[in-house]
């Protein structure tokens, strides 16, 4: 009989943004913060965790450095993805009011989205390794006059007061998480399924755009191709691609079938529903 833990591991400290996506993509499940992504990954294949929650990528800074390098060597699956909307609040130690605060924390990522606030407050900053991290400092040491940008779930888990919410330039930064599990699920939870998978080409001239072609014959949407070296030599490239639509639908699999014939690998790393505001994006676009 397979065990459950009913946990999800996640990168960071408690509060973190990967923390609040836990909570919302699997509300009813025990977190399990973790040092590294690598410790993540390992959770979830030591069954000391069920689920891994892992992000890849974001709207204003691109995909997250070495997270495809780890995916398909993982031994996981993708099974789900969530949106996250990065929504910075500034917080202190309970009872400091907005203008007794000089100086702020956070991760090196947040200060640039959060500078015309920073700005207008007359406030500096400097580079924390993790904001939620930074907001378990400050409430540990207690220091006046300091404020940490993160996530309102930090200063709840951290005995902070919300200062200021929202304080980021720009209110469309999202953060892409896959949610990955021992086992894959590649049964049709919803009308818009995505499949992702990496594949190496052939060493034939053309033979990426050949591979391609497939797709647009075939009307298939590709939502993301990205190449990245494998192996540490520029000669061995492996590609990683989200694209709509299940194995099954027989526009996919045609495509799939093409790609197939000009590639030296082919492995499918999931099979999950869109996440909804993925449509409500495409939508305001």
């Amino acid at each position: 009989m397979t065990t459950t833990t009913n946990r999800i591991a996640f990168q960071g400290e408690p509060g973190a943004y990967s923390h609040e996506a836990c909570r919302k993509a699997r509300p009813g499940m025990e977190v399990l913060p973790c040092r590294t992504f690598e410790d993540v990954i390992e959770a979830v294949r030591s069954h000391e965790a069920d689920l891994a929650m892992l992000p890849v990528e974001n709207s204003t800074y691109g995909r997250v450095a070495d997270i495809h390098h780890m995916l398909p060597e993982s031994g996981l699956h993708i099974i789900d993805e969530a949106f996250v909307r990065v929504r910075i609040a500034l917080m202190s130690l309970p009872g400091t009011r907005l203008e007794d605060v000089r100086h702020v924390r956070a991760h090196l990522v947040l200060i640039p989205q959060a500078r015309g606030f920073l700005t207008r407050h007359g406030m500096t900053a400097s580079a924390s390794a993790d904001s939620a991290g930074a907001a378990a400092d400050l409430a540990r040491d207690r220091m006046p006059g300091e404020g940490v940008m993160a996530s309102e779930l930090a200063a709840e888990i951290h005995g902070l007061e919300v200062l200021a919410r929202d304080i980021e330039d720009h209110h469309h930064n999202t953060t892409r998480f896959l949610i990955m599990g021992r086992q894959p699920d590649y049964n049709r939870r919803s009308d818009r399924m995505l499949t992702t998978f990496v594949f190496r080409v052939r060493n034939i001239p053309a033979a990426l755009y050949k591979a391609m072609g497939g797709f647009a014959t075939n009307g298939v949407n590709m939502t993301k191709l990205e190449s990245y070296m494998v192996d540490g030599v520029f000669t061995a490239t492996q590609f990683y691609a989200d694209v709509e639509g299940h194995p099954e639908d027989p526009a996919l699999q045609r495509a799939l079938d093409e790609l197939r014939y000009f590639t030296s690998s082919l492995d499918i790393l999931g099979v999950y529903p869109a996440d909804p505001l993925r449509e409500a994006q495409r939508q305001a676009g």
